[in-house]
């Protein structure tokens, strides 16, 4: 089989790899949709021979097949595993991380916070879903109900899933304002499962197309940073009062600081976005003003199965998201389009 490898400064190849055969407890999943996220863009942009930064993972020196957001069908399993975790046939998503499997965050189905061993990310440094087969442990896998699409699946395996994760993890309900700093795919994401929740949405970003596409998924208001003060008019839109809740998806310091300086007191303010940093005054900003302040990465698998329940229940389309689809074979072009960052989301059908 072919698989998409970044090869470092903004190349990639499409390299040959024997097709996998599934050990004890293992399964392969036939690829069915394998959704472009943000964070590849660290693994796409690195230099040449240079480590995979920002994973935050052992580093693996293979080529590594690319792609965290894996969704497919269930084409063989190992000694093992028994028809509870996994069936021939069965359509599925993949929580792309392997830790232990028995600390107390692993058997929560937090295997990425695994402290015991290092952890495998598939798509990071260990083989992902951007290519035709995907080898992974019966654990790792969550079942993908049919009013979903496989592109939808591919979204909850981590953008969709990241932002429902954020807004479950902040308590997110029908009486909240909550301002969305960053409207890419995982923003916009935030923007629709907010509104399914009941919330009124502030979405914020400095691209005009951006912020039309949050209209679309239900933006209450929009402001746009580039030419507006995003604080002074989160406070006008809420009369003086400021969001309850924000959420910052854009890792952009000064959208940090201003999501920061936007929740009223007695609020959240909630990090999701991967890499930056921000520098902020603790005591008037934060100390203060009583607020909460969260970071929150990714999901269990618990939660990859809440998010997909969540939008079967209340008829999301996830699919929505999606402005490009892609073959593996026009990786090169996607991957230069996806990195202006100036689009939606893309995903890889097979």
């Amino acid at each position: 089989m072919r698989g998409v490898v970044f090869t470092g400064e903004r190349e990639l190849e499409l390299m040959e790899f024997p097709d996998p055969t599934p050990g004890p407890d293992e399964v392969v999943v036939e690829m069915k949709a394998s959704g472009m996220c943000g964070s590849d863009l660290h693994q796409y942009r690195r230099p040449k021979g240079g480590q995979r930064a920002a994973t935050g993972f052992p580093q693996n020196p293979d080529p590594v097949i690319a792609g965290h957001e894996p969704c497919g069908v269930v084409l063989a399993v190992g000694a093992g595993v028994n028809a509870k975790e996994a069936r021939v046939g069965e359509r599925v998503m993949v929580h792309h991380y392997q830790g232990c499997t028995q600390c107390n965050h692993c058997r929560s189905g937090w295997q990425q916070l695994c402290q015991e061993v290092p952890v495998k990310v598939y798509g990071a440094n260990s083989h992902g879903g951007h290519a035709k087969y995907l080898k992974v442990p019966a654990n790792t896998l969550v079942p993908l109900a049919d009013e979903l699409s496989f592109s939808a699946g591919a979204a909850i395996s981590c953008g969709s899933g990241t932002a429902y994760s954020a807004l479950r993890r902040m308590n997110l309900s029908g009486n909240d304002t909550i301002a969305i700093f960053g409207q890419g795919p995982v923003g916009l994401a935030g923007t629709q499962y907010a509104k399914a929740m009941g919330a009124r949405v502030i979405a914020l970003d400095i691209s005009p197309s951006r912020l039309e596409r949050a209209k679309e998924f239900g933006a209450d208001e929009v402001v746009n940073p580039g030419s507006n003060d995003p604080v002074a008019a989160i406070k006008e839109l809420t009369h003086g009062r400021y969001a309850d809740l924000t959420l910052d998806t854009s890792s952009n310091a000064e959208a940090r600081l201003n999501a920061i300086r936007s929740t009223k007191v007695w609020g959240t303010m909630c990090f999701v976005g991967e890499g930056g940093d921000v520098k902020i005054d603790v005591s008037p900003h934060l100390l203060r003003r009583q607020m909460t302040l969260l970071a929150s990465w990714t999901f269990s698998n618990v939660i990859q199965a809440e998010c997909a329940r969540f939008s079967v229940e209340r008829k999301i389309d996830v699919d929505k998201l999606f402005t490009h689809t892609w073959k593996l074979e026009q990786a090169e072009e996607a991957y230069k389009l996806f990195d202006k960052q100036a689009d939606g989301k893309g995903v890889f059908l097979m």
